[in-house]
């Protein structure tokens, strides 16, 4: 079987180094049977390089490709992998600081200037023995679920299709959210967005949450209706929020959760560059290798799901 050709557009010297490492051979887009496509923005330029190549997969940068399905650039006469599954741990590190910042009124601490009243410190928590709704079991949930076990907290998980969840003492489906929610401490979203779980998290369901939850979000900002969110944080039916993504984003200057005291902003930090090359390049590398060998490829998207 003749090695792959392998097109890394546009050109990142790591990932061409993972795709020879993996026994591929380098090519152009004209000449490939795979292109690895670097640019994470740029839907239309993946589809103009498509039109003349004849590869049959292709892999994107990110878990999050929602960007790429709205575009039309994903279509089932192709192969399609992303990153899903291996940015898992380094979002759930940064879901759990925020969900320890909650319960801990971490934030409350970092905006003080004088020493804290003992009746406003007194409220601070554990997460041994609280609930926390994991929402969304790829590989931030599943990661998030290991992390939380040696700390005794008890997860509740959801998903599409009710499989369960390792690590979790029930999951359910998304039609099961309002009869979870007001279970919850704490509320973590991590699914794929997609037209089904667009505002999934809407005024509704936050009515459901308990006046001490909070809610953390390492996912996507459209997953919450900011409006909603926005009302039942100032009206403080709910505790607060850490938010490491927004809708939209970035969140314009003067939006009113920058100003909120029960809020957490952390302008979509939970995994960045220099901590997703690595795991990507290894990715990028064992799929070259997979493909050489005829065996099915890892982070595989379906196209008619979208993620």
């Amino acid at each position: 079987m003749q090695p792959p050709r392998v097109a890394v557009v546009p050109e990142v010297a790591a990932f061409a180094d993972a795709a020879v490492a993996g026994g591929g051979v380098l090519s152009d887009p004209a000449g490939a049977d795979a292109i690895v496509w670097s640019d994470p923005s740029d839907a239309e330029g993946l589809r103009k390089v498509l039109a003349t190549s004849p590869a049959r997969w292709i892999q994107l940068p990110f878990a999050g490709i929602e960007r790429f399905v709205e575009a039309g650039v994903i279509t089932p006469d192709r192969t399609w992998t992303c990153a899903k599954g291996i940015y898992g741990p380094a979002t759930a590190e940064h879901a759990l600081a925020l969900l320890l910042t909650g319960a801990r009124l971490l934030h409350e601490h970092a905006r003080r200037t004088s020493w804290w009243p003992h009746d406003r410190a007194i409220e601070s928590r554990r997460l041994a023995g609280r609930t926390v709704l994991v929402v969304g079991t790829g590989g931030i949930g599943r990661a998030l679920a290991r992390m939380l076990e040696p700390l005794d907290a008890r997860v509740v998980a959801v998903n599409r299709s009710g499989t369960p969840m390792p690590g979790a003492l029930l999951t359910g489906t998304a039609d099961a959210l309002p009869d979870l929610v007001p279970d919850a401490d704490f509320i973590v979203l991590a699914p794929a967005l997609t037209p089904e779980t667009r505002h999934l998290i809407d005024a509704s369901l936050l009515a459901h949450m308990r006046s001490d939850a909070w809610i953390v979000n390492v996912g996507r900002g459209g997953l919450i209706d900011t409006d909603a969110l926005v009302e039942a944080l100032r009206a403080r039916t709910i505790a607060g929020a850490g938010l490491d993504v927004t809708d939209p984003e970035p969140l314009p200057d003067g939006h009113p959760l920058w100003s909120m005291d029960n809020v957490i902003i952390t302008s979509h930090t939970a995994n960045t560059a220099r901590m997703a090359m690595p795991e990507l390049a290894q990715m990028i590398k064992e799929n070259v290798s997979r493909s050489a060998r005829g065996e099915e490829l890892v982070g595989l998207v379906d196209p008619a799901l979208g993620y």
